[in-house]
């Protein structure tokens, strides 16, 4: 009986600084999202700069009232806004352990950043196909470099998603997979702000 007993205790002791290291693991994680995005206000601090440089820089040709349509601006601000709303409710089923809220949550994210990423290619190939590429001024320099850097952020992070949609449905609510979803709702509401940021400097004050 003693033998089962100390074997019993040298178990729960080793389950409980496993779990322990699993928590570190998760923080240190969470961490480094942390850093990275700190990193990330950089890179889009320096993107704004060099607009608001640029922004007056038309070298003869087309102004943002020119060429920014604000109610189509408005319907992808709309779709990357909604899937913030839409990532922090699969956020809220993953405290619920609701396996299946999540992947539909996430799902339904996924879509509605796929739509913005669509409208995005849809708005550059038409300035594109008008003339009015990046080559064609400083001003469209700065706005393609500003706009496309965000947009590559939420392709990748379309990416990502799908990825942890995949690990998710096929191995559940682990701590593991609880870590990587909480970094990538932490990812995706960044971009929405670095986003709302964009709409406001670039879109709303160029289109007054």
């Amino acid at each position: 009986m003693p033998a089962n007993a100390n074997a019993n205790a040298n178990a729960n002791a080793n389950a409980n600084a496993n779990a322990h290291d699993g928590h570190d693991a998760g923080s240190r994680k969470v961490l480094g999202l942390w850093i990275y995005l700190m990193s990330d206000c950089i890179l889009f601090g320096s993107l704004f700069a060099s607009y608001a440089v640029l922004s007056g820089a038309f070298a003869g040709g087309p102004g943002p009232k020119d060429i920014f349509e604000l109610p189509y601006v408005l319907a992808e601000t709309f779709m990357l806004l909604l899937s913030s709303i839409t990532c922090g409710y699969s956020m809220l089923a993953v405290h619920r352990r609701d396996q299946g809220a999540v992947l539909r949550w996430l799902s339904l994210t996924f879509i509605l950043g796929a739509v913005f990423i669509g409208m995005e290619i849809h708005e550059f190939r038409h300035l594109i196909s008008l003339g009015f590429g990046p080559q064609r001024s400083g001003f469209l320099s700065g706005f393609f470099a500003l706009v496309g850097t965000h947009g590559l952020h939420v392709a990748s992070g379309l990416l990502w998603m799908a990825v942890v949609l995949h690990q998710a449905a096929t191995r559940g609510l682990t701590p593991t997979n609880v870590t990587r979803l909480s970094c990538l709702s932490l990812f995706w509401h960044f971009l929405d702000l670095v986003w709302i940021c964009v709409f406001t400097i670039v879109y709303l004050i160029g289109a007054f």
